[in-house]
């Protein structure tokens, strides 16, 4: 009765906390909070069918998107926020970005944040196919004059943050840190599904104002590069 998702977050999730070196019984009653950008739930329509006999006790709680959070949560003991964030492409990007204010708010003391995606049914990819976004090759020709589509994905991905100085006194294996972050949307372009430049150049703008960062001082860029 429970969505995959779930199950890959609980696996992902005591991962992230291995890697970080973090005892998960350490966080019980801990103001821990958890961010998941979460954009699909396919697998309730695939495991109901629409047959209200095959719905139980457990079908609500193992489809909500919310509870994806609210089960690393009640699992691991943490008290602080819990939320899921549906922004399409950009859930994942959005859930940090939140979790980074709330680290800064000081909502939370550590934030596991990320997100995962599965395709289990094909109703979504013959929407996608008739809106001729996917590649009929199977490859992603990013920047490519022969662009043609792009090719979906799956995965699970979850990262543990915590405030820079607190890693720091925690003698904590630090792998990056999030100078700054920021969000937009990109408001009135020639489609719903079509980017607008100069809001997305504001955004940048912004999240490098954010990390009091020089453009001047970044050397590399990772685009959304769909090649559609």
């Amino acid at each position: 009765a429970m969505d995959p998702q779930q199950r890959l977050l609980l696996e992902v999730s005591w991962e992230a906390l291995e890697n970080a070196a973090i005892a998960p019984k350490t966080l019980m009653g801990s103001q821990t909070g958890v961010f998941l950008g979460i954009s699909v739930n396919e697998y309730s329509e695939t495991a109901v069918e629409g047959n209200p006999d095959d719905i139980d006790v457990y079908t609500a709680t193992g489809n909500a998107l919310s509870i994806a959070a609210g089960r690393l949560s009640h699992y691991y003991g943490f008290q602080g926020p819990a939320l899921v964030i549906d922004t399409a492409c950009s859930s994942s990007l959005v859930a940090i970005h939140l979790a980074c204010q709330s680290l800064r708010k000081q909502e939370c003391d550590l934030a596991m944040t990320g997100g995962s995606f599965l395709m289990l049914s094909p109703h979504s990819l013959v929407s996608v196919a008739k809106m001729k976004a996917l590649s009929p090759d199977g490859y992603c020709k990013t920047f490519d004059a022969t662009a043609d589509g792009y090719v979906r994905g799956e995965g699970c991905g979850l990262v543990v943050l915590k405030r820079l100085s607190d890693a720091e006194a925690n003698g904590d294996n630090i792998l990056g840190v999030i100078r700054g972050t920021a969000m937009n949307q990109d408001g009135r372009s020639s489609g719903l599904t079509v980017p607008n430049g100069q809001a997305q150049q504001a955004c940048i703008e912004a999240a490098l104002k954010d990390g009091k960062v020089n453009p001047a001082e970044v050397n590399y860029i990772e685009t959304h590069g769909t090649g559609t």
